[in-house]
Parts: C-alpha cells; sequence; structure tokens
C-alpha cells in the first residue's frame, strides 16, 4: 500500500503545504493560502491559512498520510496566556521596533559573552528582545504572558496539541544555545523579567506527538507530527545539504547557510550559529532585503517581470556608474536596523530606467555575495553554491550571480524546498529513517569573467563602507 507524508511551509507571506509519495518523493499535490502583509501578525491567521491550504490540498481526504511536520519562519514571538490565547500580534523576525533592546543586550554583556552564551548577537530579528520589548512597552500584556513559542511551534501545536520545538528553530530565540542543547533562562530572567513556559526541545527525528481528529488524523494509526523545523533548517533537509555546500535563498529575505558537523563560532556576532535539522550545526547569515527590492524597483519603473528582466540586462554592464545599497527596510547583515536603501553615481547620464533595474539587481547579488565571503572568513567550507526560493527564477539576478560570486552556481529544479524538507522530516519521524529523495539540478551557471560586474562590486563595497561608517 502506497504512504505519503504532508510537509508545511509557514512563512511570511504564505502558507504552503504539499503531499508527498513517501517511496519516490514526488509531489503528488499542492497548495497555498496567502498571510497578510506587515511585521506584525496575529497568529490565529496563520491556522486559518494553514487550514485553507490543507483543504485545498487534500489532505483531509486521504486515507495514507503517515506523517506531517511543519517548517516556519523562524524568531517570530508567539506569547499565549494561561488560555492559550495571544496576548500580543506576533513579532516577526523582519519587525526592527526591538532594535533599542537588542542594541542594549549587546551593550550590557558585549558581542564575545553572547556568541559564548547563544552562538548568536542580539539583533532585532531576535525573540528575546522582542519579549524585551514586550516588557516595556506592553507591561499589561507582558504580565499575562504564560508560554512562549515560535510560528512553527504554534501550529504544531494545534496540529497534534502537544507543546514542543526542536534545536534549529529554538537556536535562534536567544535564549537557547545549539552547542550544548540547553535553553537559558537566566537570559529570560534578565530581558524578560519572568521565565515563561517554554516548549520541549525534541531531536530531528523524533515524533511530536498524533494528527488531532480536526485535521484528519483518525484510525487505529493517526500520522505521527514531526518535530517541526525553522525554514532555512528544513530547506537544507529538503536539499540534503552536506558539508561544503552553501545554499543561497532569494525570497522576502535573502540567507545563505552552510551545514557544519561542528558548531561555528563567529565573533564578530555576524553569522548566527543555528542548529540545523539532522542534529548538526547551520551557520547562517540573512538580509532583509532581497526579491522585493528588485520587485520594488519593477514597480517603480512600472515594469512588469518580463520587462524589468529586459531592462536590467540591457544596459551597461556596470550599471553605468549607478550604485544602490539595498537597505529599503533596514538590514540584518550588516546589523542596520535604521539604515535606508541608498542610490550613488546619479548623473543625468546614468539616471535611466536601464541602469536602475541592473543596479537594484547587482545590489541583492552583492548583498549576498558580502555573506557568502564572510562564511569563508571563519572558515567555513565553500565548494558548492546551490540557488533557491522564489528569487531564484529570475534571469536578471542568475545573469549576474556566478560572477558577483566568483563561483558556479547550481540551480536545482524549481520546488518548494522548506515544504518539501518538512515532509522528509515527517518521513523520517514515520519511518526512523530519513528518505532518498535527491534534488534535480536543472542548470549550471557559471562565471563568464564579466569586468562590469567586478566594477560594480568594487563601487558596492566602498559605498557600504561609507555608509556603515556614517551610522556608526
Amino acid at each position: 500500500m502506497s504512504a505519503t507524508v504532508v510537509g508545511v511551509d509557514s512563512s511570511t507571506q504564505s502558507c504552503k503545504v504539499v503531499v508527498v509519495d513517501l517511496e519516490s518523493g514526488n509531489v503528488l499535490s499542492s497548495a497555498s493560502a496567502p498571510h497578510p502583509d506587515g511585521t506584525s501578525v496575529d497568529p490565529r491567521v496563520w491556522l486559518k491559512a494553514l487550514k485553507v491550504a490543507w483543504r485545498d490540498a487534500g489532505v483531509a481526504e486521504r486515507n495514507d498520510v503517515v506523517g506531517v511536520s511543519v517548517a516556519g519562519q523562524q524568531h517570530g514571538m508567539v506569547a499565549v496566556d494561561a488560555q492559550g490565547e495571544p496576548v500580543h500580534d506576533a513579532l516577526l523576525w523582519n519587525d526592527v521596533r526591538n532594535a533599542p533592546q537588542a542594541a542594549r543586550m549587546v551593550t550590557d554583556h558585549g558581542l564575545d559573552w553572547w556568541m559564548e552564551a547563544v552562538n548568536m548577537a542580539p539583533i532585532s530579528s531576535m525573540t528575546l528582545a522582542k519579549l524585551a520589548w514586550l516588557r516595556e512597552n506592553e507591561p499589561e500584556a507582558a504580565a499575562r504572558v504564560h508560554r512562549v513559542m515560535l510560528p512553527h511551534d504554534w501550529l504544531t501545536l494545534h496540529l497534534c496539541g502537544e507543546f514542543v520545538t526542536d534545536r534549529s528553530d529554538a537556536s535562534g530565540t536567544g535564549y537557547f544555545n545549539a552547542t550544548d542543547n540547553q535553553y537559558r533562562p537566566e537570559l529570560l530572567e534578565e530581558y524578560f523579567g519572568a521565565v515563561p513556559e517554554l516548549p520541549r526541545v525534541l531531536t530531528a527525528q523524533e515524533a511530536a506527538g498524533s494528527l488531532s481528529s480536526e485535521w484528519g488524523g483518525s484510525g487505529e494509526t493517526p500520522a505521527v507530527v514531526g518535530a517541526g523545523a525553522g525554514d532555512n533548517a528544513a530547506a537544507a533537509l529538503g536539499l540534503n545539504l552536506e558539508p561544503g555546500e552553501v545554499t543561497i535563498s532569494v525570497g522576502t529575505s535573502g540567507t545563505v547557510f552552510a551545514c557544519s558537523a561542528e558548531p561555528t563560532l563567529d565573533r564578530s556576532g555576524v553569522t548566527a550559529g543555528f542548529a540545523d535539522a539532522t542534529g548538526q550545526h547551520l551557520p547562517l547569515l540573512c538580509t532583509i532585503n532581497a526579491a522585493r527590492v528588485m520587485t520594488t524597483t519593477a514597480e517603480t519603473l512600472g515594469a512588469d517581470l518580463d520587462e524589468f528582466t529586459r531592462l536590467a540586462t540591457s544596459g551597461p554592464s556596470d550599471a553605468g556608474g549607478l550604485t544602490m545599497l539595498p537597505y529599503f527596510d533596514g538590514e540584518r547583515t550588516p546589523n542596520l536596523p535604521e539604515a535606508t536603501g541608498r542610490l550613488d553615481g546619479l548623473t543625468r547620464a546614468s539616471f535611466t530606467r536601464e541602469n536602475l533595474a541592473r543596479s537594484a539587481v547587482l545590489a541583492v547579488a552583492n548583498s549576498l555575495a558580502d555573506c557568502l565571503d564572510i562564511l569563508r572568513d571563519i572558515h567555513v567550507d565553500v565548494e558548492r553554491v546551490l540557488l533557491i526560493g522564489g528569487g531564484a527564477k529570475s534571469d536578471a539576478l542568475r545573469s549576474v550571480l556566478p560572477d558577483t560570486l566568483g563561483l558556479a552556481v547550481s540551480v536545482p529544479r524549481s520546488g518548494e524546498y522548506v515544504a518539501l524538507g518538512a515532509a522528509r522530516q515527517a518521513a523520517w519521524a514515520a519511518t526512523g529513517q530519513q528518505p532518498e529523495w535527491p534534488p534535480v539540478i536543472d542548470s549550471e551557471l557559471e562565471p563568464t569573467g564579466d569586468a562590469g560586474i567586478g566594477t560594480f562590486r568594487e563601487r558596492y563595497g566602498a559605498l557600504r563602507r561609507r555608509y556603515e561608517e556614517q551610522l556608526r
């Protein structure tokens, strides 16, 4: 009898559900439902979106589902009262209102101390800093907090009734150390003034519980629900990422992460020492600004995707001297939450639609290249680059990325790798073994030696350094 597993990707923008054949890894059905825009969201709307995508993917009608798992956007603060009701909207990873709290944490203890304590520098994305903001700005709500969890934990709780998390997502909270796999409750006491109930941390292959009847779980052997994972760890699992391989994921955010058997400590605080979803480690850098830089520029130019691509690939290779810093919504790498975007080199000759489009694409590519250089600097092996995410479909970005990185880029077949990673984890929890679902590489992109792209990279680096000095 055939068997299937279900993977869920609850991202910033939408909830995606995939039904996957257990043996082959083929996607049999899928569906998605949108999430509201914004950087703070009532977590109950995520449940509504999951129910829509779950229904549209036909999950409840199947009687062959053996496992389910949820991957979700990291860091988001879901704080609930004793009745399980949210006390405040969930502050998402890209909400920077708590930047002052994060900065004070650095002042209090220093970056080196934080990297030793939790292998993550205090930044506005960190859940702990969001809780500190809640304590200072919404004290009545903070006083009602009984439990704190992350977005994927919230959905897992409603799927099976168990209050659990996994190493990968816990490692982004700022109060968990993935090296010794221990919570740091004293940090919650210091910055939140209390230690709320925290989810039990499961191992990668451990089952959280059984799917409840509300979601179609029934019979003698209802589907198991896996531990879940942070979105980037799930993507790495979906790609079967191995040491020496680096994934660049381009979506709302840009992420650059590698698989490592040992913890990676970046004493500068720039690289987060996350855990992965296999029991290993996932050194990761994240930019707040990625695909939206290109879509916003396209909208400004009144161009659809095809026209934007034509503009970005038809002008001078170095964007005619125009250089963009893509910090439209503040930035995380580098850690400049109050930053704004910059255009440099504006002249009547350089300010063309073609140059503006190309400068936006090259700005995204260079922001990602800076992240890759940081991984190299902390001695992470970089032998192969995999490009995924919605932005990976951009012909304009694909055309400049290999020369910007100075490396060939492998592009796996388009797929929902976060959801596929969740499905793979569900299969692991259900059967006790990781399935063999290797990714299919659709194309290999080689550097061309384009000198103009190198010229832009030099200008970009100089502009970034000047702006960082100005802000600091």
